[in-house]
């Protein structure tokens, strides 16, 4: 078959044409030396380093890694069910597939966690470089922009936020095929928008498929990846390639995965979505809209009063804060002296399409985060700028490179000067800032401590960090921010937590006081049932328990928690037949519920079925390695048995566990008794005593003791303390041994 000449054939005989090259063939290095990458890349290091002391947030964190139940389950099943639902309002599978991997080689240590998210960071600052690199072909260029999203503060939320690490996953896969697909450009188009006729053709499928693979990794990885084909569009304009059928075609596969994954995403999070944000009048939309994209400019150039909450505006009396209606005029005059002014002075330094194109890429990469759907309580979040500020640091970056590529010639440019000053000025500004925010995200509380300097009025942020004094057993503290938060939301769902705090400060009244409070608030929610029947157990109303357990389990039929502490009622009461089927349920319910095994066993117990109560607290140690009383219930349990060296372990355990449980001391005080060590279980109950003095069981057998060591004085005070008590046994040995 012939092939027809055209206007762009290549004579053989001639010498062509030399043709322009593609921008960004040619690198500029300027004055940069060939280790100041490396160097950008040690900095990062050493800043973030920091951060592999931190632990968990708790915030997320809690969901994602401490009791994520799909990042317990190595097997195939288990990473098909990744791959096949939603999980936490999410589907980010790979990021996923990630912890199920550090879970399971490294547990619950925060340090190999931590230490990947920083190497991804420091991978994606490379990336950035030679991203730019081949855009501007200027590795002065290349260099800004790599610092100054290696070290900016609002990226720290990005790498420091385990939770987050979604973000520098699915950047580095962003990047990669950003990376790959001007690679594409590069060997397709010169820069007349001719095909290159000599190009392999093998290798530029490779880049191609390369481009669209990366991008499927970054779609799993986090959805925010969706805007890439939009982007890619962008960067052919840029490179100066005529947008037509063709180069619209290739961009379908890309179209077609973004809508699938956008679908994805929109469903997973239906359950997230605010209602409260379609209750703003189109007017105030607009004004919210206008401030997330003000916040992001200014967060630039002043990364301060940062927070990992930045949350809605308050409209009591249907008023936004003064910044909301600040933020239209700001837009348009940065707009307006984008157009008339800026642009002047930057086209004297060739580079006013580099300003178009980096502000696309900032709104472009940023729109599927401006809250246009409102999705959690946040209006702006730090983590949004990762991938986003690199188009608005291409503008610097850029400027700067045009500035001292112009005055490189004068050795004394006052102008090369000061821009150098500014930029080494903001960099420690920014170096400083990073360095404190990493602190800020050591652990939850510390971390909503910061958010709560910052929202001093917002109720939500105290809520979150009562839960996590919750969490740390801090219940005064978690007392006090649940009333905090509940001063500025008094019809709040936190005051739920709050008489759960309550009953376990044994303020029983009060618990109740807040639940009736609730349920007449809403009558459907079993929570607020089971916290109340916790409470009426608490005040020895096990009726009462069992009617509101009753309830809760009638409006949550799947509730393990009522099941298990109905049983507990019924076993209280000495209904052990009917307390066994509820722990039963429980359990069937959810095969790792460590109390309901404890509790289980307690019945086994009950009815002498010393082998099942044994296999019920081996059990519970199983999945609760710290659960103290089923170390206490099973060195019982084994004293019974006649195995006192394991039972001797167990309770030391226990007590190890939980040292300020008296029963505890007495139980080895009683182990020690068989042993014959008297004087060892006398100083147990002493121990036990001053932990609890008014027990007059304590003071009966310690006078045991000090009987069976001939020392009847001690014994006889004893059981008179025990007598005075309330102990009748007391009464016997008083009549009997002293006069």
């Amino acid at each position: 078959m012939s092939v027809k000449a055209n206007k762009n054939k290549v004579s053989i005989k001639h010498k062509p044409k030399q043709e322009k090259p593609l921008k960004g063939e040619k690198i500029v290095s300027g004055n940069i030396p060939k280790w100041a990458p490396i160097a950008v890349l040690v900095f990062t290091a050493l800043l973030y380093a920091k951060a592999l002391t931190n632990g968990f947030a708790t915030w997320d964190d809690d969901c994602y890694i401490l009791q994520n139940p799909y990042i317990r389950d190595f097997s195939l099943n288990g990473i098909k069910s990744i791959f096949t639902t939603f999980y936490n309002a999410n589907y980010h599978p790979l990021t996923t597939l990630i912890y199920l991997f550090e879970y399971n080689y490294f547990g619950l240590n925060p340090f190999p966690f931590h230490l990947l998210s920083v190497l991804l960071h420091l991978l994606n600052t490379w990336l950035v470089f030679k991203f730019v690199e081949q855009l501007s072909g200027k590795k002065i260029t290349s260099l800004v922009v790599s610092l100054l999203f290696a070290i900016h503060p609002m990226h720290v939320e990005s790498v420091a936020w385990v939770s987050e690490q979604k973000d520098v996953l699915y950047s580095l896969f962003y990047l990669l095929s950003l990376l790959l697909y001007l690679r594409y450009l590069k060997l397709c188009f010169s820069a007349n928008n001719t095909i290159i006729p000599d190009v392999n053709k093998s290798k530029r499928t490779k880049y191609y498929i390369g481009t669209l693979l990366f991008f499927t990794f970054s779609l799993l990885s986090k959805s925010t990846a969706i805007t890439l084909p939009v982007l890619l569009i962008a960067l052919d304009i840029y490179k100066g390639r005529k947008i037509n059928a063709k180069s619209l075609i290739e961009k379908i596969p890309f179209i077609i995965l973004s809508v699938f994954f956008g679908i994805l995403a929109i469903l997973s999070q239906q359950s997230v979505i605010n209602d409260f944000f379609f209750s703003f009048s189109y007017i105030q939309k607009v004004f919210l809209f206008t401030y997330t994209i003000a916040f992001y400019i200014v967060k630039l150039i002043a990364p301060f009063n940062l927070s990992a909450m930045h949350y809605y505006p308050d409209i009591h009396g249907g008023i936004f804060p003064w910044q909301y209606y600040a933020s239209l005029p700001l837009i348009l005059f940065i707009a307006l002296l984008l157009i008339r002014r800026i642009s002047k002075v930057f086209k004297k330094s060739g580079i006013k399409k580099e300003i178009i194109f980096g502000i696309l890429f900032f709104l472009i990469t940023i729109s599927v985060t401006l809250q246009i759907v409102n999705v959690g309580f946040a209006l702006t979040a730090e983590r949004y700028t990762y991938i986003p500020y690199i188009g608005l640091f291409y503008i610097a970056g850029q400027w700067i490179s045009g500035i001292l590529e112009k005055h490189k010639k004068i050795k004394y440019s006052k102008v090369r000067n000061t821009v150098i000053a500014v930029f080494s000025v903001f960099a420690i500004m920014f170096t400083c800032q990073t360095w404190y925010r990493i602190g800020v995200w050591k652990d939850g509380e510390i971390l909503f401590t910061d958010v709560i300097k910052n929202n001093p009025d917002m109720y939500h942020c105290y809520w979150i960090r009562g839960n996590i004094k919750y969490g740390k057993a801090d219940y005064q503290g978690a007392l006090e921010d649940y009333n905090s938060a509940l001063k500025y939301n008094p019809k709040h769902f936190c005051i739920r937590n709050r008489g759960y705090v309550r009953n376990k400060l044994g303020d029983f009244k009060g618990a109740i006081e807040d639940m009736n409070f609730a349920i007449n608030s809403d009558s459907t929610i079993a929570e607020t049932y089971n916290i109340r029947g916790m409470a009426y157990y608490g005040l020895g109303n096990i009726k009462s328990a069992i009617l509101d357990y009753s309830k809760a389990i009638l409006l949550n039929p799947k509730y393990a928690e009522a099941y298990n502490y109905r049983g507990a009622a019924y076993y209280v009461s000495g209904d052990i037949k009917s307390a066994l089927p509820d722990y039963n349920k429980a359990i069937q319910l959810y095969p790792e519920y460590a109390e309901a095994y404890n509790n289980r066993g307690a019945a086994y117990c009950g009815l002498d079925n010393t082998k099942l109560a044994l296999a019920d607290f081996d059990k519970t140690i199983l999945f609760s390695p710290k659960y103290a009383v089923a170390y206490d219930n099973r060195g019982v349990l084994k004293t019974k048995t006649g195995d006192i060296n394991g039972a001797m372990k167990d309770i030391n355990m226990a007590i190890s566990l939980a040292p300020d449980n008296p029963k505890t001391f007495c139980n080895r005080a009683y182990i020690k008794i068989i042993q014959k060590d008297l004087k060892g279980a006398i100083e147990d109950f002493n121990y036990s005593l001053k932990l609890k003095p008014d027990d007059g069981k304590i003071y009966y057998d310690r006078g045991l003791a000090h009987y069976n060591l001939n020392e009847t004085t001690e014994a006889c005070k004893d059981w008179q303390k025990a007598l005075e008590l309330g102990n009748e046994d007391a009464i016997h040995m008083l009549h009997q041994y002293c006069k």
